[in-house]
């Protein structure tokens, strides 16, 4: 059965609105919540922790090394698509695995919060340790059990990812793909950004690990998600030739498939390389921000509350960009906008501690974020094939950032010191521009349109109304 790439046509204001409203769309912004808030927790909630217990920027720039989990994800990502769970799998595939990963990350994130650097061995993790002679003693026992915790969530939160990923594209028609990527992209600010600043706020009055304990909480929007919307008919089991699902055509099918494209290899060098200079940035950003002088009401004002609206007008923006210029044209444009708010970050590490410079740096950043949001995740959703939704998904996100987590977690606090916060910046631009020259050449070979996988194409004998090729 042949099919066409599916772009959204040219809509009315309100038939452009009406979308968003739908139930998977919605869905698709409660599994962004969810998702978004275990990144919270080890990104800059424990960056700000950390610099506030005193560690110096090369041991806390080390951290984000627990996020190369998220990066391991399409090593694990083939047991979502092909175990079925005992029991509970009765519910469904996706269903299912929802729920069981929701609580592997609330029981994560409750471990972290009992971590203590002035009293090693507090959390569960550190017990079992200790229980083993793994304890250490001093400031590399308490850096060791925290990084022990860290990872716990990674590992955890990434499981969860590569669920929640499955289930938003699957519950998703084609044509919903671009506005159920907004939406998501959307929920996963309003749970990292809402979580970061719930969990600064509680900090503040009760410490710590209250503060990571009543956030574990930003777990539950998922689960509710997958009762109001259910297994998803869209899923496709992946089969072996006797038609029945099997471990080893779980692990090597998504790969053959993907990898048997033409032009797969450019399509995942552009998704390595897409994405470097808006991770160094936004990874080394409190940084930034503590070196400026910044207090955390003030962080949460600006970086959080600022960002939020900010985000949320780039996602309208997106929605409108991906409808009117097609998916190629508004992720060039995305691309360039991303590589710009760089340079914003330079300009307020020149200005020194302005609000007025750091409402603009967050509102532009978030700006393009918002846009990039809906218009490139709606095109690594529809690089999908349905029969491997979680593996591939899971191998398309962890390659989209694995280059700039490794230099951030390894060099960016080391970078900043020796070039200065200006420069660090500067270079953060320069690093995007590869991204943005690879992703051109591929739209004028019609690479883009080639890729586009069975998620986001529309069976030829479909119905449905919007069927234009790919965008210009």
């Amino acid at each position: 059965m042949q099919a066409e790439t599916l772009t959204p046509g040219q809509r009315s204001w309100s038939a452009s609105v009406r979308p968003y409203l739908e139930r998977a769309p919605l869905a698709a912004l409660l599994l962004g919540i969810s998702s978004g808030f275990p990144f919270a927790m080890i990104g800059a909630t424990l960056t700000t922790r950390l610099a506030q217990d005193g560690f110096q920027k090369s041991s806390i720039t080390a951290f984000s090394l627990a996020f190369l989990v998220y990066n391991l994800k399409p090593l694990w990502a083939w047991a979502v698509d092909s175990v079925r769970l005992p029991g509970i799998g009765r519910m469904g595939q996706r269903v299912s695995w929802l729920i069981v990963t929701a609580a592997l990350v609330m029981l994560a994130v409750a471990n972290l919060a009992m971590v203590d650097p002035t009293n090693v061995g507090g959390s569960p993790a550190g017990q079992v340790m200790q229980l083993f002679g793994l304890g250490r003693e001093g400031e590399f026992a308490a850096l060791f059990e925290m990084a022990v915790g860290a990872i716990l969530v990674g590992f955890a939160g990434a499981t969860f990812d590569i669920v929640i990923d499955a289930y938003r594209i699957e519950i998703l028609k084609p044509e919903q793909l671009g506005v159920g990527s907004g939406m998501s992209q959307y929920g996963w600010r309003l749970g990292s950004a809402g979580a970061g600043a719930l969990a600064l706020f509680l900090a503040a009055r009760h410490g710590w690990e209250a503060a990571y304990v009543v956030c574990a909480m930003f777990a539950l929007p998922a689960v509710v998600a997958a009762f109001w919307v259910g297994e998803p008919e869209r899923h496709r089991e992946a089969v072996t030739r006797e038609g029945r699902p099997g471990i080893v055509a779980g692990i090597v099918g998504p790969f053959t498939e993907f990898f048997s494209r033409h032009g797969a290899w450019l399509v995942l060098l552009f998704i390595l390389l897409h994405k470097i200079g808006d991770t160094l940035a936004n990874l080394t950003l409190r940084l930034l921000l503590d070196d400026l002088g910044f207090s955390n009401d003030e962080i949460a004002i600006y970086d959080v509350g600022i960002g939020f609206w900010a985000y949320l007008i780039g996602i309208f923006i997106g929605g409108i960009l991906y409808a009117r210029i097609g998916m190629k044209k508004s992720v060039l444009l995305s691309l360039v906008l991303m590589a710009i708010s760089n340079f914003s970050f330079a300009l307020l590490a020149m200005a020194g501690h302005s609000n007025w410079g750091l409402a603009g740096a967050i509102g532009f950043e978030n700006i393009a974020s918002g846009i990039g949001g809906v218009v490139v995740v709606a095109y690594f959703s529809a690089l999908c094939d349905l029969r491997f939704t979680a593996a591939h998904y899971a191998l398309i996100s962890s390659a989209a950032s694995v280059v700039g987590r490794f230099l951030t977690g390894t060099t960016a606090g080391a970078m900043m010191e020796e070039f200065g916060n200006v420069n660090f910046y500067l270079f953060t631009v320069v690093a995007a521009l590869p991204g943005i020259i690879l992703f051109w050449l591929m739209m004028r070979s019609g690479l883009v349109d080639a890729s586009v996988g069975t998620a986001g194409a529309v069976p030829a004998d479909d119905p449905a109304p919007v069927k234009p090729a790919a965008g210009s």
